[in-house]
């Protein structure tokens, strides 16, 4: 079977586009099999997916790079990359105490939901070592101080380095990372967490929105920058909850979002769905 390319871009907004590429595509004997765009009117900016099968000539991935580089990209000021929608990207997995989320990204994981490979979870504490053991993932306990906080960092990096990580999510790994550790992976690093930020920061969230008497609590998921909590949002959604939810049920409510709220936002990434754009997203379907 021929494995589909995909292809993301972003642009300034004129006329010919989709025609430029899409007969590019032809030219080399590709065929489209799915095309989503996105005009933002207020900025001038064009995105575009396109998922196309290429002919069977080993050389044509090349051929067109060098074509689109040449006859379209550069012609249109396009950002662009073109991805191999069977690649299975490699994911590491930060962790700390709470093992929700990473017992739903592994459960999906091992049932083949998404393609995809797990080769590490890195945490900095011991307590979820057991469930690494369970699933077969090999784990690596790195404490991180205040003192150690540089070294350790250093470590996870050459960890990922080791296992050629594509993807970094952080299921919910309560450390902020440097800024030098997120620049070494640009948009590949996602996070997820409760969305009453910042109305309801620190250490007891739900304790402090419960006494507040909140109709509606959320998730966010989105890629990490050296801003904290503020990079582009992939994910989001909202439950209900009433003045006959304890904070046991509103935990309960909070962490089973944070589950789908971030499985959302892995399996776009993972589908390349994603084009981020002045610190938003576009996300395609």
């Amino acid at each position: 079977m021929r494995q589909n390319l995909i292809l993301l871009i972003h642009c300034p907004d004129r006329e010919g586009l989709v025609a430029a590429v899409t007969s590019l595509i032809r030219k080399v004997g590709g065929n489209i099999v799915d095309l989503d765009q996105h005009v933002d009117a207020e900025r001038g900016v064009f995105f575009m997916r396109v998922e196309w099968t290429p002919p069977g000539d080993p050389d044509v991935t090349a051929r067109f790079e060098k074509a689109f580089s040449d006859a379209v990209a550069a012609p249109y000021e396009m950002h662009w990359r073109l991805e191999q929608a069977d690649r299975r990207l490699r994911m590491a997995l930060f962790v700390s105490k709470y093992s929700h989320c990473l017992y739903d990204v592994l459960s999906r994981w091992q049932s083949g939901e998404w393609a995809v490979e797990i080769p590490v979870i890195i945490s900095n504490h011991p307590d979820l070592e057991h469930v690494a053991r369970a699933f077969g993932v090999r784990f690596e306990h790195i404490p991180v101080t205040r003192e150690t906080k540089a070294a350790a960092e250093r470590r996870q990096l050459a960890l990922l380095r080791e296992e050629r990580i594509d993807l970094v999510v952080l299921a919910r790994y309560m450390q902020i990372l440097s800024a030098d550790f997120i620049a070494s992976m640009p948009e590949r690093i996602i996070n997820i967490h409760h969305s009453f930020l910042p109305a309801f920061a620190g250490g007891q969230p739900y304790h402090a929105a419960f006494t507040r008497g909140v109709k509606i609590i959320g998730a966010t998921s989105h890629y990490v920058t050296a801003d904290l909590d503020a990079g582009p949002i992939i994910a989001q959604d909202v439950v209900a909850v009433s003045h006959k939810d304890s904070v046991d049920d509103m935990v309960r409510k909070g962490r089973d979002l944070e589950k789908i709220v971030l499985a959302r936002a892995v399996y776009a990434h993972l589908q390349h769905q994603i084009l981020v754009y002045d610190n938003r997203t576009v996300v395609f379907e």
